[in-house]
């Protein structure tokens, strides 16, 4: 594309260069036209300029193919010259001008050129109305849409999508029923419109009905299931696409990755670079999820590895998830060597590597990229002091916590969010002013959700607080019934105080609610795999020597621990 930059400044000092004037027929015009296209396709913009500034007549398909051609590399003034230069122009070349300004963000001007056309097709009309979808610019869209004097299944797909990205489900429904003929892409929308307003129910309803399922509209339900946390519903899905892309891949793996089967993303992943399909920059974000979810440091490597391979080590999303990777590893100084290799690093990319000193403990350093934050221009927001407080929670710093906390409320303006609140709590609460936490939570403007009380829940487990603990349990309970950590902490407090009566009767309740306590696992990660053990689980294959080994530990413990007593 640089070629393409450089052929413009070269032929701007020179103008169209015309060769001395000699007719050409028709079919030459074409071959130099062919010839152009095949020119710009393969990525040679500087020949493609010069054999059509070289022909001595061109057509208005000449004309066309090099408007396209410095859109597509961005170049909007030479698109625009070239345009007003046309002795003559046609549909295609106003319908031209119209995708190439959406393209490159400029909605505005688009509708310009779609005002002066002097005759639109219908494909002018439904590139304005995706356009303006593609801007959220949804009402004005709409309105186009009903002054069409002739719509096809484009144009219904086109608003319904719209609509369905405004939550307006009932109205994207209404028009998608009104229809006639439906396409592919028409069932595909509005099914992923319903999975992406989580209306799963009415998802799977349609699907059923969908007389020829495509792999878009499978990928919808895949990502529906996942959202429900019905993995296996969704794996089964799956398995079933003959012909899966990128996308379906990409859906399969998020959601394992964000429902907390990190082994099993992994897994899949390694499935489907040994099925020969490349992964994409969204198949390695996905997979980062994984990697710092079982804080596997080997594998997040080796998708640093492949990132850079696909030239991607400069891209800023990536460059945060291997931050936030390697944070979680543990290893702190790889996160701080990749952002520092950011050039011009934005908010997020700040936030992200203040999070990482602030998960390790690192108070003074998550401070001090908060004060480079500012000196560099940027404006922190809530997720900047969440970050902060967090830190000041791994240091115990119960006074810097208030202190950052009312630096976000009165200097900067910054609403606080229900997770601010809960940080809070949990700071105040460990330091055992639970008096305190009680004071913070009554002084909310909004009721206290599940991760408050759980914090103050979790203190008055360890400084014996019974009053209190009875009461952070109540409220998680009324939030959520089947929360099994509400009635084990509660537990916990009255077995550590002696109520033996009030444990067997917390006990009793549980079964009596049906509540069942979620199992633990962990995993370790040797060589290229990741193991997994859950609490009773006798599945993994080495599991007697495992046991053996665990003995053998045991009984070195044990006679070291008779020996010094």
């Amino acid at each position: 594309m640089l070629n393409l930059f450089h052929a413009r400044h070269l032929l701007s000092r020179r103008g169209l260069h015309t060769l001395p004037a000699r007719s050409l027929s028709t079919p030459d015009v074409y071959e130099c036209n062919v010839r152009i296209s095949a020119l710009v396709r393969a990525g040679k913009a500087v020949a493609a300029r010069q054999l059509f500034d070289e022909m001595p007549e061109r057509d208005v398909v000449s004309w066309n193919t090099m408007i396209a051609a410095y859109w597509r590399a961005s170049d909007c003034v030479e698109s625009k010259r070239l345009f007003g230069l046309m002795p003559r122009r046609n549909v295609v070349s106003w319908n031209s001008m119209i995708s190439g300004c959406i393209e490159n963000g400029d909605i505005e001007e688009a509708f310009r050129y779609f005002q002066e056309m002097p005759e639109r097709s219908i494909a002018s009309w439904n590139a304005m109305i995706s356009g303006l979808v593609k801007f959220d610019r949804v009402d004005e869209a709409e309105r186009l849409f009903k002054v069409m004097p002739r719509r096809n299944v484009i144009s219904y797909t086109a608003l319904i999508d719209g609509l369905a990205r405004n939550g307006d489900m009932r109205r994207a429904r209404c028009l998608f029923d009104s229809l006639p003929m439906k396409n592919a892409v028409t069932w595909a929308v509005m099914i992923s419109g319903y999975v992406e307003n989580e209306m799963f129910d009415e998802a799977r309803s349609l699907f059923s009905q969908m007389p020829e399922k495509n792999v878009v509209a499978i990928t919808a339900i895949i990502t529906g299931y996942c959202k429900e946390g019905k993995i296996e519903n969704a794996r089964k899905l799956f398995e079933g696409i003959k012909e899966k892309d990128p996308v379906s891949w990409n859906a399969m793996i998020s959601g394992y990755a964000n429902n907390e089967h990190g082994a099993e993303a992994l897994r899949l992943y390694m499935q489907m670079l040994r099925s020969s399909m490349q992964p994409d920059h969204s198949t390695l974000l996905v997979v980062l999820t994984a990697c710092s979810v079982l804080a596997s440091l080997q594998c997040g490597k080796q998708i640093h590895a492949t990132a850079v391979k696909m030239g991607l080590e400069s891209d800023i999303s990536l460059c945060n998830s291997f931050m936030t990777m390697y944070s979680k590893c543990g290893s702190i100084s790889d996160s701080d060597l990749m952002f520092r290799n950011i050039q011009n690093p934005r908010l997020v990319s700040w936030n992200t590597i203040i999070a990482a000193f602030a998960q390790h403990g690192l108070y003074e350093k998550a401070c001090a990229m908060l004060h480079d934050l500012v000196a560099n221009g940027d404006r922190p927001d809530g997720i900047t002091f969440l970050s902060i407080l967090s830190a000041c929670g791994h240091a115990g710093m119960v006074n810097e916590s208030i202190f950052w906390f009312n630096v976000m409320v009165l200097e900067y303006q910054i609403p606080p969010r229900t997770e601010h609140f809960s940080c809070l709590v949990d700071i105040v609460s460990r330091a055992g002013q639970l008096e305190k936490a009680c004071e913070v939570i009554s002084a909310m403007p909004f009721q206290a959700d599940g991760a408050v009380w759980s914090a103050l829940l979790g203190a008055c487990q360890v400084y014996l607080n019974v009053e209190l603990a009875e009461l952070a349990a109540n409220k998680l309970v009324e939030l959520n019934s089947q929360n099994s950590g509400a009635y084990v902490m509660l537990s916990n407090t009255y077995a550590a105080s002696g109520k033996w009566r009030d444990v067997t009767k917390v006990r009793s309740l549980m079964k009596e609610q049906g509540v069942r306590k979620q199992p633990g696992y962990s995993w370790l990660e040797m060589g290229d795999k990741v193991h997994m053990f859950l609490r009773g689980d006798t599945s993994h294959p080495d599991i007697k020597r495992i046991h053996s080994q665990l003995d053998t530990v045991y009984l070195h413990m044990k006679t070291r621990h008779t020996i010094n007593f």
